[in-house]
């Protein structure tokens, strides 16, 4: 009861300490954004094809652009603390709209990516360290090389070329048919068959990264006096690698994962872009040519949170892997 009260103090000081960093990454952003030649404006009048030099300033008095920047913060952070992540030039409605209908997409290829690569690394990472030196060694070590290098769209492409033109077993694009018109389990069903190609696209890059990184963590902990130990005292290898090897191997893996979230994101852009899926990636590649500022910084603001929300859990979770980590 004591640890758990002291886990839950540990969380609330760190949920504070958040506070003040998503507040400085939004301030950040706004700034390194608006560093850039042209605003919204300047988009929708090369759109129009032509407009006079007094219905752009109008456009800029309506949207707050004719304001210096810093005042343009203090209403930008004023909205912010309001939840109001102010309104999308582009798609003329709510960012806060539009970023609610385009997370799950994104929330659904970033978890089935996560449970994959931290998954499917953890094990290869185990298996080529338990063979060490063999043929599967070999072979996993090469796969993860491979993986790593090969370029995320090329992945996409090659993956369409094959499984979906060639094969016919997967569709090349989209979340799901809505022509069809599913309801229900069929939905369901739908979406899971749209989101393997773009889902094992995405995680190939970090399933590399985590198996490097769990097999190189394992042969560490091979290494140390405790296992050495428990040799002595007659303890199966068996018993050694998952009873008392796995636990610390897993702690960098786990930390690697919760650092990577950010990154998910980023990549998430080339594969949503490939895919023409229709989540968070997509829709940042969109704005950021139509100068959408607004909605960029709510697309960035949200993945701050994330990163932090993340981290948080992940310092949970060493808590439990390792207790003799102590938490104030």
């Amino acid at each position: 009861m004591a640890r758990s009260n002291k886990i839950f103090r540990y969380v609330f000081k760190r949920l504070l300490q958040g506070v003040p960093i998503i507040l400085a990454i939004v301030v950040i952003n706004f700034f390194l954004l608006n560093l850039a030649e042209g605003d919204a404006v300047d988009v929708l009048a090369g759109e129009a094809g032509s407009a006079t030099p007094e219905y752009m300033a109008e456009l800029r008095k309506k949207f707050g652009l004719d304001q210096p920047l810093p005042v343009q913060l203090m209403v930008y952070l004023k909205n912010v603390v309001m939840l109001d992540m102010g309104y999308s030039f582009r798609h003329d409605m709510p960012v806060n709209q539009l970023i609610f209908d385009r997370f799950g997409a994104t929330a659904l290829l970033m978890t089935s990516t996560i449970i994959l690569a931290v998954g499917f690394g953890i094990l290869l990472g185990l298996l080529a360290a338990m063979r060490l030196n063999t043929w599967k060694d070999a072979v996993i070590t090469v796969f993860a090389l491979i993986t790593y290098a090969t370029p995320l769209f090329w992945v996409g492409l090659m993956m369409i070329v094959v499984f979906s033109l060639n094969l016919g077993w997967f569709p090349t694009s989209g979340m799901e048919n809505v022509a069809a018109f599913y309801e229900g389990w069929d939905r369901v069903v739908d979406i899971a068959h749209h989101l393997v190609l773009p889902t094992i696209t995405l995680s190939l890059f970090y399933l590399a990264l985590y198996t490097r990184m769990m097999r190189a963590s394992m042969l560490e902990q091979y290494g140390q006096d405790y296992v050495v130990t428990a040799r002595a005292k007659g303890l199966t290898e068996r018993r050694i690698t998952f009873v008392h090897v796995l636990r610390n191997a897993l702690l960098p893996v786990v930390t690697m994962a919760g650092v990577q979230v950010g990154a998910l994101i980023g990549g998430s852009v080339i594969v949503e872009s490939v895919f023409a899926w229709p989540g968070l990636g997509m829709l940042a590649f969109e704005s950021l040519f139509a100068r959408d500022l607004n909605l960029l910084l709510g697309i960035f603001l949200l993945s701050s949170i994330l990163v932090v929300a993340v981290n948080l859990i992940v310092d949970i979770i060493y808590c439990f892997l390792d207790p003799r980590i102590e938490v104030d």
